[in-house]
């Protein structure tokens, strides 16, 4: 396979991450002692910040041989933070509110736990791609 394929279905990944995010926890809350203006919450965009540093950083890492091993062990890292982010608030959301159990997974995030699992495999590919050459 081409690496500028792989590029690209990890740069699709990464955006479509940060898309996700940025629906899911806007950093903008509107302000309920001053109507129709926002206040800027730090923790929501904390969550934005990973796929952030995935689509800018990750991506320009793997465009070269010589820092793909940086792009691999920091896609590694954030894909293995957001697991755990994401299946710790998804946990709790869940025994917070009583779901019944045919929703339970599709109210999860495990839908987007295995797109974060997805992304770490196209670059695992793309790394191998960069350290051996095609196979």
């Amino acid at each position: 396979m081409k690496k500028s394929v792989l590029l690209t279905a990890l740069f699709l990944f990464a955006a479509s991450g940060l898309m996700l995010h940025y629906r899911i926890h806007y950093f903008m809350i509107a302000d309920n002692m001053n109507p129709g203006s926002f206040i800027f919450d730090s923790t929501r965009f904390m969550a934005t910040l990973f796929p952030l540093i995935d689509i800018v950083l990750v991506t320009a890492l793997f465009m070269t041989r010589g820092t793909a091993v940086y792009g691999y062990l920091l896609n590694g890292l954030i894909v293995i933070y957001g697991t755990i982010f994401m299946a710790h608030y998804s946990i709790a959301e869940i025994t917070a509110r009583s779901i019944p159990y045919p929703a339970l997974l599709l109210k999860s995030t495990l839908p987007d736990i295995g797109i974060a699992w997805g992304d770490f495999l196209v670059g695992k590919a793309l790394y191998d791609l960069h350290m051996k050459g095609p196979v």
